[in-house]
């Protein structure tokens, strides 16, 4: 027995010695370099889930060019069985990192879709569009463009909701320029005066400028012709460059609807439509111009042999209201939405200042703004009124600080010039001082935003906040919070330490959620009373006893004397019939006996709060 266990030792050592024998050499085993590369992680998205490469078995060859050895396949498996099971989350409600290209987006109705892209090409995109790419030094796809570009060159009606600043106008400007060369190409379709395959609505024109700017880039390359008509401008130009042949027109509604009444546009070639700033075009009273230029398209498209017509909406903010609008509106549209929609920019730093109000707001708003022009930083500086902007510009050019003017006053020409001062790199004019009319839309690159007056709702702070960090930039936002806004800042402040969603807060809102949480302690503390108290009311109609019991109970409220209400021999005031007096009476005692008990209640919360403060 021991010679033959020596002999079969001897065997199996062999064996193992020959078979590393025939291993690749130093040069070209198996190593680390042979693994792909890691994956990025993209700044700016928050972490969804984890990359699993799917990589297929290395083919490692010998010296002598031999066949891969059934050694490195099975180390092959080895290592992908290691790699698969260390893509397992350790704790199940941990937050998981999100891989290179790899996105993650929802629908209205909460279906989640996971996307991994890594250029655009897997997205489809021509290679017309992408050397405009190239140029523009743009390589890896956005979360807004991995959803939004398929689904638009399939055709769909779709709204695209993604924060500010994240690259929705590339998401649907790309598959449109691909969209009318591929008609080109098929159908043989060519430009004609008049006559736009594609629309572009934006809601100011300095957002259509931008948009148009887009367009012209892109159209070097996939050659295709654009202008723009919008208001501000002079007529006559606009409509030589619509009598020339051309495929996209970018423009306001307004304007786009003027030049469509003068026959100078023909709705007949129309195909696809686009809507950028969606809710800001419904919020702001665009909605019947919207629907009078949808009129004609829809009429056109429910014919039997009518041409139709895609849509696409796209939005940084999407209220439920505007919502129903656009659901109305457009039947059977997709709502498609990032998983930043609603909630901070990740590379923006929000900063609170609470104010007491013994603090001077001009004085602490140039505390803030002089270390940040001290840097070198832009900086724009929000107010809510027209006249709130005046008074800072004033009181900042008192304070040798250069500023510029943008809100509704100010004509759109000089808008227009004003933009180009603030974004200059000749530092001249360092600080924009502005209305929520630059709060939407505007491509600039600001590296501190101001609210002087904090806004009054959610939306509004999401869109001021959109002014900076965009498309994973760093930026910085400070907000001057007084007393009667200290409820919503806070809340807002709360969401965004905790990541949540910040669509439904407003000033009204939170009153009502304030209010509501203060009156349930109160019926749950006494339910009793108030059930013997609403019997009271039902059993007494009259009211002038109540108004006797209500004043003896409580001799801080004074409650009108029955006496007074009662006697018909004195005269009665204003002419008024004995019956109505009666009646005027009774309103008068159930309002003091309403007092007493609101009265009650205010006071047992306010001692409340004032032991909650004193503790």
């Amino acid at each position: 027995m021991g010679g033959a266990a020596k002999t079969l030792l001897t065997l199996s050592l062999s064996s193992n010695l020959f078979t590393l024998s025939r291993l690749p050499g130093p040069a070209t085993r198996f190593s680390l370099t042979k693994l792909p590369k890691p994956t990025r992680v993209l700044t700016g998205f928050r972490p969804l889930c984890t990359a699993t490469a799917t990589v297929s078995p290395i083919q490692v060859e010998d010296q002598d060019g031999l066949q891969p050895l059934k050694h490195s396949v099975l180390l092959e498996r080895l290592r992908l069985r290691h790699l698969k099971n260390s893509t397992k989350p350790q704790n199940p409600t941990s937050t998981k990192s999100v891989g290179y290209g790899e996105r993650q987006s929802e629908d209205r109705s909460g279906n989640k879709k996971k996307i991994e892209v890594e250029s655009f090409e897997e997205l489809g995109v021509s290679e017309e569009v992408l050397e405009a790419l190239r140029e523009m030094g743009i390589q890896v796809p956005t979360e807004i463009q991995c959803i939004g570009i398929p689904a638009v060159l399939e055709g769909k009606t779709v709204v695209l909701g993604s924060h500010t600043g994240s690259g929705k106008t590339l998401a649907y400007m790309l598959p449109l320029a691909q969209l009318l060369r591929r008609d080109e190409a098929q159908n043989g379709i060519i430009m004609k005066p008049r006559r736009p395959r594609a629309v572009v609505l934006c809601p100011t024109r300095e957002l259509s400028e931008q948009v148009f700017r887009v367009a012209k880039f892109i159209s070097h390359h996939a050659r295709f012709r654009s202008t723009m008509v919008s208001g501000g401008g002079r007529l006559r130009p606009q409509e030589d460059s619509l009598n020339n042949p051309i495929d996209m027109v970018v423009g306001t509604p307004g304007r786009i609807l003027q030049h469509i009444e003068d026959g100078n546009l023909v709705y007949g070639d129309i195909k696809y439509l686009v809507l950028d700033e969606a809710d800001t075009m419904f919020d702001r009273g665009f909605g019947p111009d919207i629907r009078k230029f949808l009129a004609p398209l829809k009429n056109r498209a429910s014919k039997p042999d009518g041409q139709g017509f895609q849509t696409v909406l796209v939005s940084a903010t999407m209220t439920k209201g505007v919502q129903t609008l656009i659901d109305e509106e457009f039947q059977g549209i997709l709502h498609l939405r990032t998983s930043s929609l609603h909630k901070k920019i990740a590379s923006a730093r929000h900063d609170f200042i609470k104010l007491s109000g013994s603090e001077n707001k001009m004085e602490a708003l140039l505390q803030v703004l002089e270390p940040s022009l001290a840097k070198g930083n832009r900086v724009m500086v929000f107010c809510n009124t027209l006249n709130s902007s005046r008074a800072v510009d004033h009181f900042l050019n008192e304070n040798q600080i250069s500023t510029a003017n943008y809100h509704g006053e100010v004509p759109a020409e000089q808008r227009v010039e004003n933009l180009k001062k603030f974004k200059s790199d000749d530092g001249d004019c360092p600080t924009l001082v502005c209305t929520d009319l630059a709060a939407r839309g505007l491509d600039l690159d600001v590296d501190h935003v101001i609210m002087f007056d904090f806004p009054l709702n959610s939306i509004d702070y999401l869109h001021r906040t959109g002014r900076t960090a965009r498309m994973g930039a760093k930026g910085k936002v400070t907000s001057l919070v007084a007393k009667k806004n200290l409820m919503l800042a806070t809340r807002i402040e709360e969401a965004i330490k905790k990541n949540e969603s910040l669509e439904s807060l407003s000033v009204d809102s939170v009153k009502r959620d304030v209010a509501r949480a203060r009156i349930t302690p109160q019926k749950a503390s006494n339910p009793k009373f108030t059930r013997v108290s609403n019997q009271k009311s039902k059993s007494r109609p009259s009211g002038t006893k109540y108004a006797k019991t209500s004043v003896q109970s409580s001799k801080s409220v004074k409650a009108v004397k029955p006496s007074n209400t009662n006697n018909p021999k004195k005269p009665f005031s204003s002419g008024r019939r004995p019956s109505e007096s009666r009646r005027s009476a009774a309103v008068k005692s159930s309002a003091s006996k309403l007092s007493v008990v609101g009265f009650r209640g205010r006071t047992s919360w306010s001692n409340k709060k004032e032991s909650s403060v004193s503790n």
